[in-house]
């Protein structure tokens, strides 16, 4: 039964040829109660879309058949519901076999039915058995027959196949009762995968309210549950965990062994990434039977108190800056304007508004600025008006007295302005700040003088403000967002930085010093340049709408990739361009070329006949994938294959 907040379990049988007639008839009279799918594969055919077919994860049940159904099982996390034949499927076949011919061969997969020798004469007919493992033994078993001159074979719907390949009649030894039989067994472990997965949704709802970071694993190391600290700690993001191995994602927080038995363990100091913790390991029994275990990490107090402060320092200020002018990477037009503007700002105290998109390093020229400034010796105190709520950004900003508002410091404390006397303020994505706000800040940088949270004293301060922000201000100002006035405050000096896309020039010295960087903190010596060098032309054609920022966790992700490479020729380029496929995608970020065709994504690197033919084989003769397995176009890998003298 399927309840009304129960969906249809989802089946997809791969069957071949003799069985799909059956199969496709009994799907008919169980469409009420399951979603099934019928596809033709057979062999290493069959292997390839169960992996697709578990990839996509839109499947609870394969159903399969003979020795299509023991590869798959073998191989696959999915269940896979085999089609069994029972002793009346075999009779009904051999009943049939023989009103065609009194010889009969029956061939089954792995062992022989040694109860068939005693009543093959009640049969009355010569019955000569063969069995098999492999695809190779199966066509020797038909060879075989044929040769012994059986003109009629009994067997699944390879057998059949093989059977009419050499002029022989096939006899399918399934029937509909087979067909029905899996297909039932199949249901119910749909349904069972149904209400597991629901229950493990009710638990992961109750785990997300929980401080302590948990998961819990079932009996195959399969993630079941796994709450938001926990996805923290495992550095996860928006990657979905569940279902995958614990092992494959942090081997070291293996439940191997409370799984195989072993004691419980509880709060064990481990060291993490992330921190020290205190783990616990626990065995879900069921009846006696590990089913699953269950992780808890927990921080512990001390190193959670000092955690807490450290970033909450960290978060509201920064009091030095670390850029220079020297330390600003390319020699194109467009940034060396955007320098000598900002060289000339460092020269005056004077209000700094720097625009560019997001990426463009708008903090690293606010650094500069400072350090070529006569404030340099000064603190620099930088705050993002977006990362935090309207109520907390006024306190971080102006400070405030004790007792201004519930859970204040005692003391007070002084606020960002106050912190930089002297120095300089740089107010990250001001066009984000909340327009109640904006009319504090503007009297600020009219009076200099700031008035803390719980106060009617002004504090006269010295800084010089540097504002940045990826939004256009007039925008926000048409839009009611933005004050006009403190726009025009903010605006005296302006320093546009041009984005990646228009530095063309600078983005291979750019991406290498990024690449030598990142190959250096993973711990590979391999030098940036050749390695980089064969994919310059697909970061060439990309318009980097991350700009900077995008480029250097496109260095980052490329040098893991490159880890263990020996040289450029070992290097899987192709291979890399499926991991990034932002590099390849036409609708999003290429620049055309000038004709107005997509920039060509070919790599500069050589292939011999060999590497292009395993590319073929590969990708089972899709040229597409091929050419993207290779780094080249179509087009190139078209013309390479008529050299070779293949077909086009």
């Amino acid at each position: 039964m399927v309840f009304p907040y129960q969906r249809k379990p989802r089946i997809c049988v791969l069957t071949y040829k003799a069985l799909t007639g059956l199969v496709l008839s009994a799907e008919s009279r169980f469409r009420d109660r399951a979603e099934i799918t019928v596809d033709e594969y057979v062999l290493d055919d069959a292997m390839f879309r169960g992996r697709q077919i578990e990839q996509q994860g839109d499947v609870d049940v394969v159903v399969s058949a003979g020795y299509n159904a023991a590869v798959l099982r073998s191989q696959l996390e999915l269940p896979v519901a085999s089609i069994d034949v029972t002793g009346f499927d075999l009779l009904h076949a051999l009943k049939t076999a023989r009103s065609i011919a009194p010889r009969i061969g029956l061939v089954v997969y792995r062992g022989s039915i040694s109860e068939l020798d005693s009543v093959k004469d009640l049969l009355l007919v010569e019955l000569e058995q063969l069995t098999y493992e492999t695809l190779a033994e199966a066509r020797e078993c038909m060879l075989q027959l044929k040769g012994r001159g059986i003109e009629v074979v009994v067997g699944s719907s390879l057998i059949v196949g093989l059977a009419e390949q050499l002029g022989m009649r096939g006899v399918l030894f399934y029937t509909a009762g087979s067909i029905d039989r899996a297909l039932e067994k199949a249901i119910e472990i749909g349904e069972n995968a149904i209400r597991q997965s629901a229950r493990s949704e009710n638990l992961n709802a109750i785990l997300s309210h929980l401080h302590e970071a948990i998961l819990a694993v079932d009996n195959r190391h399969r993630i079941t549950a796994i709450n938001p600290p926990m996805r923290q700690i495992l550095d996860l993001g928006e990657e979905e965990p569940i279902g995958r191995r614990l092992p494959d994602i942090a081997s070291e927080l293996s439940l191997a062994g409370v799984l195989d038995g072993q004691p419980d363990e509880a709060e064990v100091v481990v060291q993490l990434r992330r921190g020290n913790y205190l783990m616990s390991r626990t065995g879900i029994r069921e009846r006696g039977l590990n089913t699953g275990a269950l992780l808890t990490l927990r921080e512990t107090a001390a190193i959670h108190r000092a955690d807490s402060t450290i970033r909450s320092q960290r978060r509201t200020r920064s009091v030095s800056a670390r850029y220079s002018f020297d330390l600003i990477t390319g020699t194109s037009a467009a940034l060396s304007y955007a320098r000598s503007v900002a060289e000339r700002c460092a020269r005056t105290s004077s209000t700094v508004l720097i625009t560019g998109e997001t990426g463009t390093g708008k903090e690293l020229f606010a650094q500069a600025i400072h350090n070529a400034s006569a404030r340099k010796l000064g603190p620099f105190v930088a705050l993002n008006c977006a990362s935090f709520p309207e109520s907390l950004l006024e306190s971080e900003l102006f400070g405030y007295e004790e007792g201004s508002f519930t859970g204040s410091r005692k003391g007070g404390k002084s606020g960002l302005f106050e912190a930089a006397h002297t120095g300089t303020v740089f107010l990250d994505e001001i066009g984000d700040m909340p327009i109640s706000l904006q009319t504090r800040l503007l009297r600020v940088l009219q009076e200099r003088e700031v008035v803390r949270l719980g106060s009617n004293s002004p504090v006269s301060i010295d800084v010089r403000v540097i504002a940045a922000t990826h939004r256009s201000l007039e925008d926000r100002i048409a839009d009611g967002q933005f004050r006009a006035d403190l726009y025009y405050r903010l605006n005296i000096l302006q320093v546009a930085l041009p984005p990646l896309r228009e530095r063309a020039e600078d983005l291979p010295l750019l991406a290498g010093q990024l690449l030598e960087s990142k190959l250096r903190e993973v711990g590979s010596a391999q030098r940036a340049e050749r390695m980089l060098q064969p994919l310059l032309p697909a970061l060439t054609s990309y318009a980097w709408p991350g700009n900077i920022r995008e480029l250097e966790n496109l260095m980052e992700r490329f040098a893991v990739f490159l880890f263990g490479a020996k040289d450029a020729g070992s290097v899987d380029y192709g291979l890399f361009l499926r991991e990034a496929p932002e590099l390849t995608r036409r609708d999003n970020g290429l620049v055309p070329e000038p004709s107005g065709e997509p920039a060509s994504l070919e790599l500069s690197i050589e292939h011999d006949d060999a590497t292009i033919r395993a590319a073929l084989q590969r990708s089972r003769g899709n040229r597409q994938l091929a050419a993207q397995m290779l780094g080249i176009s179509r087009t190139t890998l078209w013309r390479r294959l008529r050299d070779l003298g293949e077909p086009a």
